[in-house]
């Protein structure tokens, strides 16, 4: 489990020697000080030794994007050539998961020339997926999610960004809904997805997109298979530091 330290003096080397040492976040503090979170095969007494200091302060690492993305706070998501804010929550979406960068570069090449008029996002977490769609000129969004506490952070997302007048939120799986949408986004897991597929295929409209994140690469091939059994057309896979996106489309 990763550790934060805050040091309140740093020569002028700190930032690099930290990065070095295998940092996995790294912010300068007001004044002098560094804050750094740091792999737990570095113990701090070899990290105090190795920065020439008597001792550092340790504190528990927070976790962002449900453990697997380790930040200090969330950083503004540059969305063509608008910026995104995000609230500090522990609900998934900070943007910098391989998962959502990878929902990010799908969503911008699936309106690039052809923006439609409404996007669904399935498990929409903070609401980074809707939201960029929103900023890149979606008119309007729908994001649903089975747990409630996500939906709040996501609502309050869409305030900072001053977009919550064009997303609506909706507790519950793609079952819970009717109608379909010209592009539909699902970044959950491999598990889920293959689960809902029938439901999520069927909110997919008349010759839709679809893109599906969250995947392992080792079962790619087992959630495309199950949507491909479904109608759904494989456009193509992206894959990013051993996970998988895959762009499908309505063959109806």
């Amino acid at each position: 489990m990763p550790y934060r330290i805050d040091l309140g003096t740093t020569g002028a080397d700190t930032l690099n020697r930290l990065i070095d040492l295998g940092a996995l976040d790294v912010e300068p503090l007001t004044g002098s000080g560094v804050a750094a979170l740091m792999p737990d095969r570095v113990t701090p007494g070899e990290l105090a030794r190795e920065l020439g200091v008597d001792e550092v302060r340790v504190s528990p690492a927070v976790g962002r994007d449900a453990d697997s993305v380790w930040i200090l706070r969330p950083r503004p998501i540059q969305v063509g050539a608008a910026t995104l804010r995000m609230v500090d929550s522990e609900a998934f979406g900070t943007g910098l998961h391989p998962t959502t960068t990878l929902c990010l570069d799908a969503l911008r090449d699936a309106i690039d020339g052809a923006v439609p008029d409404r996007v669904l996002d399935v498990g929409v977490g903070s609401g980074v997926l809707a939201l960029a769609a929103l900023l890149l000129g979606v008119p309007r969004a729908t994001g649903i999610d089975i747990d409630g506490e996500a939906l709040l952070v996501a609502a309050g997302n869409a305030r900072l960004n001053a977009l919550d007048g064009r997303l609506e939120l909706i507790l519950g799986g793609p079952e819970r809904i009717a109608g379909t949408w010209p592009l539909v986004l699902a970044n959950v897991l491999a598990a889920p997805l293959i689960e809902m597929a029938p439901a999520l295929v069927r909110r997919v409209g008349h010759r839709g997109q679809l893109v599906l994140s969250g995947i392992p690469a080792s079962v790619a091939d087992d959630v495309d298979r199950a949507y491909r059994r479904l109608g759904m057309h494989y456009v193509r896979a992206m894959t990013r530091e051993g996970w998988t996106a895959l762009v499908m489309h309505a063959t109806w």
